[in-house]
């Protein structure tokens, strides 16, 4: 399983928001380079990198952050936030990003979604489901759809998808613990997703209970910026 730390990006700082709440904002880095450069010299190789003002802005922002650290590190940056045309694609991977993320547009604008799977691969696009009271959360998670988890992954899967990150907001930035059963519960209905866990994950056992699930990858972020896990603990 990898293991992905993430850099959350709001005026070019790294920050942690509580349960996607903008007004509760937590700056642990002025420059997220210095972050990621310490991700890379603990033996990390990926970066799940997200781009917040893009998110509201609904285009991305944050590009110049992304190239910086995709230049100065062999990081593998996925990038989501704002990922709303093909002129915001085209800038996340001029500027370094091995993989996007696209969570509001597989929503709201599901043919070009579907467009940027064929064009760039499977490979290439993450699908980001991220759940609300059940629904699909977008918009950085402050508008609820009304699409369901699991309908809304087996259309995609069904079109190609092979990568989905899925977070459950009401455990993200709480340091209260992941949604394991809801990870389950997704590998049990589709094993051949690549199921990435991202939120909540507080202790080390929990990554390893994610492994166990049969999880791609476990993003974190609260819990080392909190000294909860430490970066060695990590490299398995």
């Amino acid at each position: 399983m990898h293991i992905i730390p993430a850099i959350d990006i709001i005026d070019g700082k790294c920050v942690r928001l509580t349960q996607g709440d903008y007004s509760q904002k937590k700056v642990y880095n002025e420059d997220p380079l210095e972050v990621a450069k310490a991700f890379a010299d603990a033996g990390i190789t990926r970066l799940h990198l997200v781009d917040l003002d893009g998110a509201r802005a609904k285009h991305i922002v944050n590009h110049k952050v992304l190239e910086r650290i995709a230049s100065k590190t062999n990081l593998h940056i996925d990038f989501g936030g704002g990922l709303k045309h093909d002129d915001d694609l085209r800038i996340a991977f001029e500027c370094g990003a091995r993989q996007i993320t696209g969570g509001t547009v597989a929503v709201k604008d599901p043919d070009l979604f579907l467009s940027w799977l064929e064009r760039f691969g499977p490979e290439r696009i993450i699908l980001g489901a991220d759940v609300k009271n059940g629904k699909i959360a977008v918009s950085g998670w402050e508008e609820e759809s009304q699409e369901e988890l699991l309908p809304f992954l087996e259309r995609y899967l069904a079109a190609g998808v092979r990568y989905a990150i899925c977070t459950d907001v009401s455990k993200d930035g709480l340091l209260a613990g992941s949604a394991r059963e809801l990870y389950a519960e997704i590998r049990a209905e589709f094993p051949d997703l690549q199921l990435i866990a991202s939120g909540g994950v507080t202790a080390i056992e929990e990554v390893e209970e994610l492994r166990e699930i049969g999880c791609f990858g476990a993003i974190i972020g609260k819990a080392i910026y909190e000294g909860r896990i430490s970066l060695k603990d990590l490299i398995f």
